[in-house]
């Protein structure tokens, strides 16, 4: 991927060592911890709460903490998108900068990778580690920054990091255009469902594998409750249980956010009937009761990435007087990439500890880091995409199984 006309500017501008990272969740911790070590740089973290209270499980991929390429590639579900998507040398390029990771940050990434723990434990980890170094390199703001604001805070040479998360704060902001900052202008979006993402804890070990979910929806023919087989997790007495359940376009809309169990079961009858025949058979097969109320998300299941994950089209433009034109701007995690089926903190890692490598290359210009960070950020959007069509395509089969005409309806033999 080459640089825009123009952009041979971009060598005029040098690379900065003030960081501004904003957005103080687990992407934008992680890249905070990974620069706080390298030399001559200077952090600021823009948090706009100090509190971290989500405590969904999550648990990280194995490829974060790989040493070769061939661990890498191992993950059994896109290990051949990987060796289609990427050249061995980008990812031993990347793997290069994982070996310089200080121990005390690469021994949480693998403690990490061995199984769930709460979103809001590792963010607190990760919080801990960057006061515990006692680093001056880091300065830590609590406020709610606007993009104006993270406007303001630009200097010459100064870089900004976006970890904003999937509502991104500046994502739509990096075009020289007219149209830069309305709704959509730098991202593309490929909606995938709708759902309602319903979580419980259970009393008793519980494993999920493709055959528990077909047995256990038998008798479901409209709505089928789904588990993910890597977001179901036993800590030997308790297991933590997501799934997924997919609705209409119009369920989705007269539904509130959240809910509970009893709320649904007063409200869309079917869908309760599939999510409480499945978690009956569970029942019957382990002899344990469902943990405290049952939490229900409503979501849409978005694939998305940004056109540009960075401002190298505002540093193009010669000689504006736009704080982009004058500074780097990148984005990072769910403000770069978003993916709906629980990948998003492995892929923000992912690109974090990439960027993380980028900026400590001192020998690199400006020009080669934005170019380098847009390619990859597009070849990991290309590998996630494959991923994710083929889970979406796998799901509408299973949803089908039981109906032939149907099944045959998503069969597509060439």
């Amino acid at each position: 991927m080459s640089a825009t006309a123009g952009s041979t500017s971009l060598s005029r501008h040098a690379a900065g060592r003030r960081v501004h990272v904003v957005g103080a969740g687990p992407v934008g911790l992680l890249l905070t911890a990974l620069l706080q070590p390298l030399e001559g740089f200077s952090v600021r973290l823009y948090e706009k709460r100090p509190d971290y209270t989500r405590t969904r499980m999550v648990q990280l991929a194995e490829y974060l903490v790989a040493d070769s390429v061939e661990s890498y590639r191992a993950d059994y579900i896109d290990g051949d998108n990987v060796d289609a998507v990427f050249a061995p040398e980008e990812l031993e390029e990347g793997l290069a900068f994982r070996q310089s990771i200080p121990p005390d940050l690469m021994n949480l990434l693998r403690e990490w990778t061995l199984g769930f723990c709460p979103l809001n434990a590792i963010e607190r980890s990760l919080s801990d580690l960057i006061d515990a170094r006692g680093s001056g390199a880091v300065e830590r703001t609590e406020a709610i920054v606007s993009a104006d604001d993270a406007r303001a805070l630009l200097e010459p040479g100064d870089i900004l990091i976006d970890c904003t998360g999937s509502k991104s704060l500046l994502r739509d902001h990096l075009l020289p255009d007219p149209g830069a900052g309305a709704d959509g202008a730098n991202t593309l979006k490929i909606r995938l469902e709708y759902a309602l993402v319903i979580t419980f804890l259970y009393g008793r070990s519980y494993d999920c594998n493709e055959y528990c979910k077909y047995y256990k929806n038998s008798e479901n023919t409209r709505y089928k409750f789904i588990p993910a087989v890597h977001r179901t997790y036993s800590d030997g007495s308790v297991s933590h249980v997501t799934g997924i359940v997919n609705i209409s376009a119009e369920e989705y809309e007269r539904m509130p956010t959240r809910c509970d169990g009893d709320w649904l079961r007063g409200n869309f009858t079917g869908v309760a009937e599939s999510m409480d025949r499945f978690i009956d058979k569970i029942k019957d097969e382990t002899h344990g009761e469902v943990l405290g109320e049952l939490e229900i998300v409503r979501i849409p299941l978005d694939l998305y990435r940004a056109r540009n994950a960075t401002n190298r089209l505002w540093l193009a433009t010669e000689s504006d007087p736009h704080p982009f034109a004058r500074s780097a701007v990148f984005l990072a995690g769910d403000s770069a990439i978003g993916s709906p089926y629980f990948q998003s903190i492995s892929l923000g890692f992912e690109c974090a500890m990439y960027l993380a490598g980028l900026l400590a290359r001192h020998d690199l210009p400006l020009e080669s880091r934005l170019d380098r960070y847009e390619l990859y950020t597009y070849k990991q959007w290309l590998r996630v995409y494959m991923r994710s069509k083929m889970i979406k395509h796998n799901k509408d089969l299973f949803e089908s199984i039981d109906d032939p005409f149907a099944l045959l309806d998503k069969l597509h033999i060439y």
